[in-house]
């Protein structure tokens, strides 16, 4: 007998685009928490989507905090539940974007995980602010051009490199803390499974490609995320209390150009006088992260 998929707990019909990333992301989730649970959800692409008042797709309770707060209202909802004795029957989801995450709402994360509340965050890495233009954040990686860094004749797109978020979660103590990416759904649904089972502040950094940013075709949004993750400029890894305990290896390693190739994004590196050697340079990271993390 068939063993039957896990509810996903979101529903359809929402607003999202054909192919949306953030919709893939708190499905998974979703699929490995389970019905008991409280999710907080900051402003952004997700909020926006599912929830159009008075309609809502989410089939579990659902908080919409602020950009920056996300972080606070899921300490507050740890605190209530365990006030009232129901902790250990519900758990607490904060699900935000890379926005939310790690530039608006990183000093709300950084006080929740510093005092130890019992909650897991899941950010959804779509590597700019793509609900309110694609602007550029701290996640988006070198040389993509957004509209706030933009690609022209004096420059290659975003000059900065990709602000390494787990490592700053680790730093801060958490006991588990573990990349992943939407391409690799049983990979997601394992890793928030457990990250939930752990006992306080846990993290989860999930890569989410958006076909309206990045600039593809919606049908290739999970082969997108592969990419990132086959040519290791997205390596997948789990910490445990500051020490790395596993690694999704890459046996044969494909080219970065084949991921930069396929998004709009990047398209200037191919046409633009210099291109070359600023896709070296992304190269170089990528063989940086398998050096680093161990991926062969």
């Amino acid at each position: 007998m068939t063993k039957a998929a896990p509810k996903t707990y979101i529903a359809s019909g929402h607003s999202g685009c054909a192919g949306c990333c953030d919709a893939f992301a708190a499905k998974f989730t979703l699929m490995a928490v389970g019905p008991n649970c409280i999710v907080v959800n900051p402003t952004g692409c997700l909020e926006v989507m599912s929830t159009p008042f008075p309609l809502s797709s989410w089939q579990v309770p659902w908080i919409h905090s602020l950009f920056e707060n996300a972080g606070a209202v899921a300490s507050g909802v740890e605190a209530a539940l365990k006030a009232l004795g129901k902790k250990d029957d519900i758990k607490v989801i904060a699900i935000g974007g890379d926005g939310s995450t790690m530039d608006i709402g990183i000093g709300a994360i950084s006080g929740a995980f510093e005092r130890g509340h019992d909650f897991t965050y899941v950010c959804m890495d779509n590597e700019a602010y793509m609900n309110t233009g694609i602007q550029r954040s701290s996640a988006t990686p070198y040389d993509a051009s957004t509209t706030t860094s933009p690609a022209g004749k004096v420059s290659f797109g975003n000059p900065f490199p990709k602000k390494n978020m787990p490592a700053i979660m680790v730093a801060h103590g958490s006991p588990y803390v573990a990349t992943t990416s939407i391409g690799f759904p049983r990979d997601m649904i394992r890793k928030v499974k457990k990250a939930t089972e752990i006992v306080g502040p846990t993290y989860i950094h999930a890569h989410a490609p958006c076909t309206t940013g990045w600039g593809f075709d919606t049908s290739k949004t999970l082969e997108i995320a592969k990419l990132a993750v086959e040519t290791c400029l997205w390596p997948m890894y789990e910490m445990e209390n500051g020490e790395l305990t596993q690694v999704r290896k890459i046996k044969d390693p494909r080219p970065v150009e084949e991921y930069l190739r396929a998004q709009k994004r990047f398209k200037h590196l191919f046409t633009m006088e210099g291109g070359e050697e600023e896709i070296k340079k992304i190269q170089a990271t990528a063989d940086w992260n398998i050096k680093h993390y161990g991926l062969q």
